[in-house]
């Protein structure tokens, strides 16, 4: 199983925590141990899944919107996007449980013209006031349809790390990698509001592979 490149910090230390706990289970509680190094090794395991990079058959999309991160779609509704298009879009959202794969992925192909980092709170990821109010990173990206289409990392009661690998004047592919979100978190996408909207709230999402919207030429 390929491993996502954040990974190596988190597993050196879940390495030492479970050997350190393994070690100590085994010398004092002897065949009891079992009853720790079970769940014990379950969590281990966990880690790994979490940091999975599957193979995903990603091609060339100009109207389409991919899905940015596999999740589930929990919001959409017309809003008014104010830190960088200043006017109402329509706002798509998916949470990500720790048990999907946290990769970020660009869902729209064109320019990067904005990105931004904000410090801020970690409320649960599914709560509205999140896109707003939690630690989170912006980025806009002139498509090749000619819309300002803005996507949202946002960070969730677990989630504590936001990565984003993107600049000012990069080529964005949708369904390519931008970044990663660590643990539970969500992602925010805002489009024109004549846009198709393809999928609906509940759908299970696919990131790099599912379309969930079709924009206007």
């Amino acid at each position: 199983m390929k491993l996502h490149k954040e990974s190596k910090g988190t597993i050196l230390v879940a390495t030492i925590a479970v050997a350190v706990l393994g070690f100590l289970a085994v010398y004092f509680l002897e065949i009891w141990s079992l009853i720790i190094l079970i769940p014990l090794l379950i969590l281990y395991g966990l880690v790994f899944w979490f940091f999975r990079v599957p193979n995903r058959d990603i091609v060339d999309h100009k109207e389409n919107v991919i899905a940015p991160v596999d999740g589930k779609v929990v919001m959409i509704k017309e809003v008014f996007e104010d830190e960088f298009l200043k006017e109402k879009a329509i706002q798509v959202s998916i949470f990500m449980s720790p048990l999907n794969v946290h990769i970020c992925r660009y869902p729209v192909s064109g320019k990067v013209i904005y990105k931004k980092y904000h410090p801020g709170k970690y409320l649960v990821a599914w709560h509205e006031k999140s896109s707003t109010e939690n630690e989170r990173t912006t980025v806009a990206v002139e498509s090749l349809t000619n819309h300002k289409v803005v996507f949202r990392q946002i960070a969730g009661y677990v989630a504590r790390r936001i990565v984003f690998y993107c600049n000012e004047g990069d080529t964005s592919k949708a369904g390519h990698e931008f970044g990663f979100i660590k643990f539970g978190s969500r992602m925010d996408v805002f489009l024109p509001l004549d846009t198709e909207i393809t999928c609906k709230i509940g759908d299970k999402t696919k990131g790099g592979v599912d379309v969930i919207a079709k924009m206007k030429e």
